[in-house]
């Protein structure tokens, strides 16, 4: 986890679709960009900064994010989240996120992330099954 220190970042891109909206989401009856996915978004941005930075075995789970929703993006806009790595206690991260579409700021958010074993992750999510 060296490899792992406040300033890490990353930003990822996405166009809004009809698949993306609060209609859809069923978070709202309008065809905007919803919450549900803008919260995606920001937690994808979150993991893309932490590629190739774990150890083996290793992989990161969403534990809270507080998001801000800002302002409505319509259909067939560009959106992005860039997530900026701003705490590290032990095994918990937290990121710093701000979405913007082709207008405006849309969307903040503190997020927390805990690093995990993946296999150990994994065999409790099975022994749910049971």
């Amino acid at each position: 986890m060296s490899d792992l220190s406040p300033g890490l970042s990353a930003e990822v891109e996405i166009i809004v679709t009809e698949a993306d909206t609060a209609a859809r989401w069923g978070s709202g009856l309008v065809p905007v960009y919803s919450t549900p996915a803008l919260v995606g978004l920001m937690e994808s941005a979150a993991v893309q900064a932490l590629a190739g930075r774990l150890g083996e075995g290793q992989t990161t789970v969403g534990g809270r994010i507080d998001v801000h929703h800002l302002a409505p993006t319509p259909v067939g806009m560009k959106v992005w989240a860039r997530a900026e790595l701003v705490e590290v206690q032990g095994r918990q991260l937290t990121f710093h996120v701000q979405a913007r579409d082709e207008v405006e700021t849309i969307g903040q958010a503190i997020h927390e992330r805990f690093i995990v074993d993946e296999a150990r992750f994994m065999s409790k999510v099975q022994a749910k099954q049971k």
